[in-house]
């Protein structure tokens, strides 16, 4: 059995919470979350972590030479830095709205990767 310590951060209360796991990593139990929100949080960043990506993407044409890109949900951690790879090869030509598709299904996750500004 291990345990593992965390800061929760789905909420600004920012909890310690104490996450019992057994040998395969499963999660026995969660301590120290004020909130149902903080049990959530400690299982999925013990058994399946995902992040939003953010970054920019270049634009061709247009009023400014990146525009902002986020993930239209959480990807698994392990996948962000082949995911920011293939953001990193984009480039937009411009004109460029809030809620262009940059990269559609990034890395067969089934999530988009969108613009969230105009260039």
């Amino acid at each position: 059995m291990t345990k593992r310590e965390m800061v929760c951060v789905s909420c600004p209360m920012g909890c310690a919470i104490t996450v019992e796991l057994d040998d395969n990593n499963e999660v026995i139990s969660v301590t120290g979350n004020t909130c149902p929100r903080g049990d959530k949080y400690a299982r999925q960043e013990c058994t399946h972590p995902e992040r939003m990506l953010t970054s920019t993407v270049k634009v061709e044409g247009g009023r400014l030479p990146v525009v902002p890109v986020k993930s239209a949900s959480p990807i698994p951690k392990e996948m962000l830095f082949d995911a920011m790879k293939e953001v990193n090869k984009v480039t937009l030509k411009a004109p460029v709205t809030f809620g262009d598709v940059a990269v559609k299904n990034i890395l067969g996750t089934g999530i988009d990767i969108v613009v969230t500004n105009e260039a």
